[in-house]
């Protein structure tokens, strides 16, 4: 069994697009290129979201826990074709199935995103991720999304 590749963020940002403040993924933990790995993401007061979800009461947004599922996963893909420094690809969302969410993401809380591609054709993936705090299940979801160049 190979060692489990590691990315931190000025490689995931050019595999990604996106860009402060809609990167959510601060380092990734490759564990079967193109497959299946884990998006780390340490959830700061700093966060913009916070502001206005929730004031006296900060919660990290549900849709933000999927988005952050669904860049680990398009990073995962990138990161195993192994070119991503010469090429520029999008991820893009085109469904989302099975979404639960199950506790709340706080400030200082470490969002650890698990996903693995379920299916590929072409240039479309169905990924299913969970996302964890301490251990315990935050989200889950599956979704579909396309890789274009």
């Amino acid at each position: 069994m190979s060692e489990n590749k590691i990315y931190h963020i000025e490689e995931i940002m050019q595999m990604l697009p996106h860009r402060y403040p809609f990167l959510l993924v601060d380092r990734l933990e490759v564990e079967v290129p193109g497959e299946k790995g884990v998006g780390i993401k340490n959830v700061t007061m700093n966060e913009e979201f916070f502001q206005g979800h929730f004031p006296g009461n900060p919660v990290m947004p549900g849709v933000l826990q999927i988005e952050a599922m669904a860049q680990t996963a398009g990073a995962i893909v990138v990161a195993g074709k192994g070119d991503f420094q010469d090429k520029k690809r999008s991820v893009l969302f085109m469904s989302i199935d099975g979404v639960k969410f199950r506790k709340p993401v706080k400030p200082g809380d470490q969002l650890r995103m698990h996903v693995e591609k379920v299916k590929e054709r072409r240039n479309i993936f169905v990924f299913k991720g969970q996302s964890m705090v301490d251990g315990n299940v935050v989200s889950e979801a599956e979704f579909t999304a396309m890789i274009v160049e």
